[in-house]
């Protein structure tokens, strides 16, 4: 898969409270664009849906599509961050990566959607 599926979304049933929705993808695997190498890691996605919200295998398949793109722990985060919160609108969102270790280093990747108010 090279290029990125679309996003599916659905109306959130309770659009009039706040709470929290965690999805782990613990099989992520993207490519280090230096070595060619696989990356093995976990995605952790946080968010609190204001009118949509985002239905998983749509996201399945999107994640997929990282299997083979060179890309940084850093880049590919913020990617995502940016691709999810574009797509549903959340009230608040957070993209964690946790990646396998290489060469005795375990990285984590924190990134953080608010809207601006």
């Amino acid at each position: 898969m090279s290029e990125k599926p679309e996003l599916e979304l659905f109306e959130n049933p309770h659009p009039e409270r706040d709470y929290c929705v965690t999805i782990r993808c613990p099989e992520f695997t993207s490519v280090c664009p230096r070595t060619g190498q696989p990356d093995f890691g976990e995605i952790v996605i946080e968010y609190c849906p204001d009118k949509l919200c985002i239905e998983l295998k749509s996201l399945k398949f999107y994640m997929q599509s990282y299997r083979d793109k060179g890309i940084f722990y850093e880049a590919l985060t913020n990617e995502i961050l940016n691709d999810l919160s574009g797509a549903c609108g959340p009230r608040w969102m957070k993209v964690t990566s946790r990646f396998s270790p290489r060469g005795g280093i375990t990285t984590e990747v924190v990134a953080e959607y608010k809207p601006e108010k």
